[in-house]
């Protein structure tokens, strides 16, 4: 995948975790995970939004 092997992939993680420190690993981790899932349930979603203007009940006459 991208020619990015196991020794690579160490020497990222040993900086990531240089960088921000383990405490801040699991934040990271979950951040990066619900991006993931955000950006696959808006690009496999259809189009949520609203075209047709929805009735607004204050302005009623009668």
């Amino acid at each position: 995948m991208f020619g990015i092997g196991m020794p690579e992939l160490l020497v990222i993680l040993v900086i990531v975790l240089v960088v921000f420190g383990a405490g801040r690993l699991p934040e990271i981790g979950s951040a990066l995970g619900k991006s993931i899932r955000n950006f696959k349930k808006a690009s496999d979603g259809k189009d949520e939004i609203e075209i047709k203007p929805k009735k607004d009940e204050t302005h009623k006459e009668g």
